[in-house]
């Protein structure tokens, strides 16, 4: 298994594992498509088997109002083959040990069993906008102290519905990191 930056000539197979890894949804495809169609700034990686890409995480832009304040990791994907031997916790930790990210605080919205054991820890500020109470919402170096609902990229909100108060609200929560239930 080889880790390697994500680049174009993967993205099919990045968006087809994030196809397998994520049945019945579109969302997930449809984000990174979109990042990479806008020219958005990706940080992103993949673990490679055998000249097929058998996992994909991927940080993105994270705001306070207009200021960039952090990254938000995800998605993070394993092939599901692959899945509980340990692939996603390997190119994790690959992950927060690079530059740039080490350098950023980093927010999660995740099973928090899950990233608890990479140093995320929860977060009640700032708020994230897909999660209600913060309840699966984490960080790491995150000395945020006054009260703002962090920003994604534009591109997070496509699939959004609006909520009774006209708010954008995901039209399904998504927590990554969680098993799946067989």
């Amino acid at each position: 298994m080889k880790i390697r930056e994500l680049t174009p000539e993967n993205y099919p197979k990045a968006s087809a594992l994030l196809r397998q890894a994520f049945p019945g949804s579109t969302k997930e495809v449809q984000l990174v498509e979109n990042l990479h169609k806008n020219g958005k700034a990706v940080h992103e990686w993949v673990c490679i088997h055998i000249n097929s890409v058998i996992a994909y995480l991927a940080f993105s832009k994270a705001y306070n109002g207009s200021a960039v304040c952090g990254l938000h990791l995800g998605p993070l994907a394993v092939k599901p083959e692959f899945q509980n031997q340990g692939v996603g916790s390997e190119l994790l930790r690959f992950a927060l040990r690079q530059e740039i990210i080490k350098e950023s605080t980093i927010f999660v919205l995740g099973d928090p069993h899950f990233y608890e054991k990479f140093g995320f820890a929860p977060c009640a500020l700032p708020i994230c906008p897909f999660d209600t109470n913060n309840d699966h919402f984490l960080s790491i170096r995150n000395t945020t102290t006054s009260r703002f609902t962090v920003g994604y990229e534009p591109e997070f909100n496509l699939g959004t519905q609006a909520g009774p108060s006209g708010e954008s609200r995901p039209l399904r929560k998504n927590i990554q990191g969680r098993k799946k239930q067989r």
